[in-house]
């Protein structure tokens, strides 16, 4: 038998960074909206671990133990004391190192899809526990729809959205390193005060209504100086997006896929045009959000 599962890309739609922990990571308050782009992540029995890989940006995808994929089957049998032997499939469509958090989302694909194949009958809990030591994005990746993440950003609060927001993404010429978009905060906030990361209530109140306008003006990344300081020409797209209509135009997390909020499916398809030709611009696509997290096929 196989298990495949189906699991969305995010998009930030607050990104709020504290100053850098003595344990190197930096306080969030991020807002997550789970979004219709999907990679899909299929187990099936195997003598051994083994990933493999299809789809757009497969060639930039590790196949060995480092893939979060691979290291979520590792952790899930090393809890209910197996052998991970599993061969993990991952059709990808989500952006690699495009700040939409493909690699999480393959994590918490692989995690549910072994423990249905294992039949390891893991709770919830144990599940978001894995996913929260796997990396800081992780729960969301299994949990979906939208949540506000504290702490490193793995400390998940539902949060209630009133209705569907259209998005379109521009996927960039090449990606952008996380780590290295935080090392660039950090010498950009150098000899300043970082305030803490607290969740902006505007924000949250216009998720609640569904209000597309009201989302825009509130919306924001405290990573986007840092990703335009390492790749300048997102600014570019950013304008090119603006200037076809977008209600509001961000660089999504760490970069450096920028994203496009539009009022609706026509503004989208008006807004996916013009950035077809922006310079910087790889690819294109539109995509709905909330959408439910990782879900079985």
């Amino acid at each position: 038998m196989s298990v495949t599962v189906r699991v969305p890309a995010k998009v930030n739609v607050q990104l709020a960074v504290g100053a850098a922990r003595p344990d190197g990571f930096h306080d969030l308050a991020n807002v997550f909206l789970a979004v219709g782009l999907y990679d899909e992540v299929t187990a099936t029995p195997s003598p051994e671990l083994r990933i493999t890989c299809d789809g757009p940006d497969a060639a930039q995808v590790p196949l060995d133990r480092t893939n979060l994929a691979a290291r979520a089957a590792i952790a899930l049998a090393e809890r209910y004391g197996r052998t991970p032997d599993v061969h993990l499939h991952i059709a990808k469509d989500i952006p690699v190192a495009g700040g939409m958090a493909g690699g999480s989302a393959d994590g918490a694909g692989a995690l549910l899809a072994c423990d249905t194949l294992w039949g390891t009958g893991a709770s919830r809990e144990e599940l978001l526990d894995i996913c929260a030591e796997l990396g800081s994005d992780v729960p969301f990746s299994l949990v979906g729809g939208a949540a506000l993440g504290t702490g490193r950003g793995e400390k998940l609060r539902p949060l209630d959205v009133g209705g569907t927001f259209h998005w379109v993404f521009a996927m960039a010429t090449r990606g952008l390193s996380t780590p290295a978009v935080f090392r660039e905060f950090d010498r950009l906030a150098e000899g300043t005060r970082v305030p803490e990361p607290i969740a902006s209530e505007p924000l949250l109140a216009a998720l609640a209504k569904g209000d597309p306008d009201a989302l825009a003006a509130a919306v924001s990344n405290d990573l986007q100086p840092a990703a335009l300081s390492l790749f300048p020409e997102l600014a570019d797209t950013l304008d090119a997006g603006r200037a076809a209509g977008a209600l509001t135009a961000l660089v999504s997390g760490s970069g450096p896929t920028t994203a496009f909020l539009v009022r609706d499916a026509a503004g989208a398809q008006k807004v996916a045009e013009a950035l077809a030709s922006a310079p910087a611009c790889r690819t294109v696509r539109t995509a709905v959000g909330p959408v439910p997290g990782v879900t079985a096929l």
